[in-house]
C-alpha cells in the first residue's frame, strides 16, 4: 500500500513540535496568536511560578535579611536556598555552623519573621550543602 505513512499522524508531531519549542523557549506560546505578541505581565506570573517566586518576596530582600539576622560570619558560610509555603531552606557549609544554628533556630526564625513578616516565614531548615 503506497498511501499513507505508517507511525504517527501528521497532528501528532505538530503537537509534539509545539511541545518542544514551548519547553525550549521557557513560555507557552503567545496569548494572542493573532498579535504573535505576549504581555509581560502575563508572562511574568508563570516564570515567577517556575520560579517559585509568586510568594511575594525578592531572591535579594530574602538575602539581605539573612545577612542582617545572621551577621557576616555566618553568612558567609550559609545561603538561603528557597523560601516555600513559609519555609526557609539554608543550605549550611559545614556541620558544625549546621548544629550551632540549630541551637539557635528559635532566635534565627523570630528575627527572620520581624525582618520579613510572621507570614512569609514560619520555619527553618537547614541542610549541609
Amino acid at each position: 500500500m503506497a498511501g499513507r505513512p505508517r507511525g504517527r499522524k501528521p497532528f501528532a508531531l505538530e503537537a509534539q513540535r509545539a511541545r518542544v519549542l514551548a519547553q525550549w523557549r521557557g513560555i507557552g506560546p503567545p496569548l494572542d496568536p493573532n498579535e504573535n505578541v505576549s504581555r509581560v505581565g502575563d508572562v511574568l506570573s508563570g516564570i515567577l511560578a517556575k520560579l517559585q517566586l509568586e510568594e511575594g518576596i525578592e531572591e535579594s530582600r530574602l538575602r539581605g535579611a539573612w545577612r542582617e539576622v545572621a551577621g557576616e560570619f555566618v553568612a558567609a558560610q550559609t545561603e538561603p536556598v528557597s523560601l516555600r509555603k513559609g519555609v526557609l531552606t539554608l543550605k549550611v557549609l559545614q556541620p558544625a555552623m549546621r548544629f550551632h544554628l540549630e541551637q539557635s533556630r528559635g532566635e534565627i526564625l523570630a528575627s527572620l519573621q520581624r525582618a520579613l513578616g510572621k507570614k512569609k516565614v514560619r520555619e527553618v531548615r537547614l541542610t549541609i550543602g
